[in-house]
């Protein structure tokens, strides 16, 4: 990756990383109780903001390449933007956790035991599952745990649209870049 392609990943990436933290830096502040609502939107801000990804690729095809990008050029960069983001998507939930004081998994795990009480789990089948929320609780605490975990969440996404994303800005015809006059 030469210097240019790590500045482009660099910039775009931001752009990425910093909109998705802020969707949820965002929704820490004034919290839904809604949380399947919160995760579509949390999904759905991902992918628009992963799109930087696209941007970046055309932009440093048309600026950079004179329109032509090889796949494995598009997807480098691609997988370079990708990792800034999910990095600073990592960065924002460890702050985000900081200012709700570690309350999401306290809440995601009585959510779910509840929600299995009110479907009838009773009897040894609650205590289990209360159980491995206990354990869940202890394991998410550990920072070396967590993090890569949330870095999963959001790094595959950005691969499947670099892989598209480099696949389709291949072909100089797709979005070709406008002659200067």
């Amino acid at each position: 990756m030469n210097n240019v392609m790590v500045r482009f990943s660099l910039i775009f990436g931001a752009v990425a990383g910093l909109l998705i933290a802020a969707s949820f830096l965002w929704s820490a502040l004034s919290p839904s109780e809604d949380r399947y609502a919160s995760e579509w939107a949390g999904y759905l801000t991902m992918i628009v903001a992963l799109s930087a990804i696209f941007i970046g690729i055309k932009r440093y095809r048309d600026r950079e390449l004179g329109g032509v990008i090889k796949f494995g050029q598009g997807l480098l960069l691609g997988l370079g933007i990708s990792l800034v983001a999910s990095l600073i998507y990592v960065a924002g939930w460890e702050l985000h956790l900081a200012l709700t004081d570690h309350a999401f998994i306290e809440d995601y795990s009585a959510g779910v035991i509840a929600a299995k009480k009110e479907a009838g789990l009773a009897g040894p089948e609650l205590d289990e599952l209360i159980a491995s929320m206990e354990e869940m609780k202890a394991t998410y605490a550990k920072p070396l745990y967590r993090m890569p975990m949330t870095f999963l969440e959001i790094f595959p996404v950005g691969l499947l649209v670099s892989l598209l994303s480099a696949a389709v800005l291949r072909n100089r015809k797709v979005l070709p870049a406008r002659a200067v006059a």
